[in-house]
């Protein structure tokens, strides 16, 4: 049987979307290292869980993993980020990765995050920067790291909040390239032969983001395609 989560666990650098994917991954097993560290494994609710991708990087590091999600069958729970069905202070480690572009209210939703994380915790959220339009059903937020930081901090009541780009700025240039790339090639049936184009891509644009870390930290004239933010009750 196929596993969905594969690309997502271990994306290729010939994938578009690599400059998101790489990133998110490589700071996922990073945190459920943490979480195995702990001296008491934690509870982990993945919010918009999708098809679970990242559930095998926690197993045996958490207690539970419980996934809340629309209209999927591989989730535990009915429910949206907006409205999350589970008790107050329920989860020690709450995970939302990718969806916070898609809520109809941000707002809310960091709110409920905050709600069902326990004290001690960590919620844990990644979100784009710049990306193409993605209707998923619907597409509608990008964000700066200050923008990110502000609706965490208005939102609700946290001891510690961190936003850090993903990858740096030429990774999200090089992203858009390799979207479009791809979308073109996609459109001439030749997928395939645009897969060495867009590795070499990526690839030349994580060489120059390693050799400046001007363009890996926010500041002016920066973009960055991902953000991942922890954030502490």
């Amino acid at each position: 049987m196929t596993d969905p989560g594969e690309g997502r666990r271990h994306p290729q650098l010939r994938s578009p979307t690599y400059a998101v994917r790489a990133p998110l991954a490589r700071w996922l097993r990073e945190e459920a290292d943490l979480a195995a560290g702990s001296q008491r494994r934690p509870r982990l609710l993945d919010v918009g869980c999708g098809a679970k991708p990242y559930e095998p990087f926690f197993a045996g590091a958490v207690t539970e993993y419980v996934g809340v999600d629309v209209a999927n069958p591989a989730a535990e729970l009915e429910g949206t980020v907006e409205e999350i069905p589970m008790p107050d202070e329920s989860f020690e480690l709450v995970l939302c990765t990718q969806t916070l572009e898609h809520a109809l209210d941000p707002a809310r939703a960091v709110r409920e995050l905050r709600r069902v994380v326990a004290p001690g915790g960590r919620v844990l959220v990644s979100t784009h920067g710049v990306q193409v339009y993605h209707p998923n059903p619907d597409d509608y937020w990008r964000w700066t790291h200050a923008g990110l930081e502000r609706l965490f901090r208005e939102n609700a009541s946290w001891s510690a909040v961190t936003v850090t780009p993903a990858s740096g700025t030429t990774a999200c240039i090089g992203m858009l390239v390799a979207n479009f790339i791809d979308l073109l090639a996609k459109r001439a049936h030749a997928r395939p032969l645009a897969m060495p184009l867009v590795a070499a891509v990526n690839l030349t644009a994580r060489a120059i983001d390693g050799a400046s870390p001007r363009l890996r930290e926010p500041g002016p004239g920066t973009i960055f395609a991902n953000y991942h933010v922890v954030a502490q009750p």
